[in-house]
């Protein structure tokens, strides 16, 4: 969802970038399915498509992971609603996502040792364990 900080005129993907709406295509049809005569006669289906190859908005680190992760060109459809205005705030708010996700760095782990706390539990659960079955057992002191 849209914040109140975010500008009309641009779509806030993260702090440092905002993609203009005059780089996202919209284009309108009527959407599918039952509905009767208000479906067939509105144009209620959006579809939104970016081209991350020819963007200005992006640096050339984010066009190089985008067209990477999700192609030269981001396309979305949304038609779950009756209105085109809502599916339209739709249709960018999973534009919005899908870049999110696209952009995301994963940070590499770093392999780290098990304290010594969590090696004497270890330990001491072994100890336990190996108690408890030994005790089990039938005795041959015989």
């Amino acid at each position: 969802m849209s914040g109140p900080e975010d500008h009309v005129d641009a779509v806030r993907i993260t702090s440092s970038l905002r993609i203009p709406l005059s780089e996202l295509q919209f284009k309108f049809s009527p959407s599918g399915g039952p509905g009767g005569q208000h479906a067939n006669k509105v144009n209620t289906r959006v579809e939104l498509r970016f081209d991350v190859a020819g963007s200005p908005s992006l640096g050339p680190n984010q066009r190089a992971r985008l067209i990477d992760r999700i192609g030269p060109e981001v396309r979305v459809v949304a038609d779950d609603e009756r209105s085109q205005g809502r599916n339209r705030q739709l249709a960018v708010d999973r534009f919005r996502q899908r870049m999110v996700d696209a952009l995301r760095v994963e940070k590499p782990r770093r392999p780290t040792r098990p304290s010594r706390g969590a090696k004497e539990r270890r330990l001491t659960a072994k100890r336990q364990l190996s108690e408890r079955k030994r005790s089990r057992r039938p005795d041959f002191d015989d």
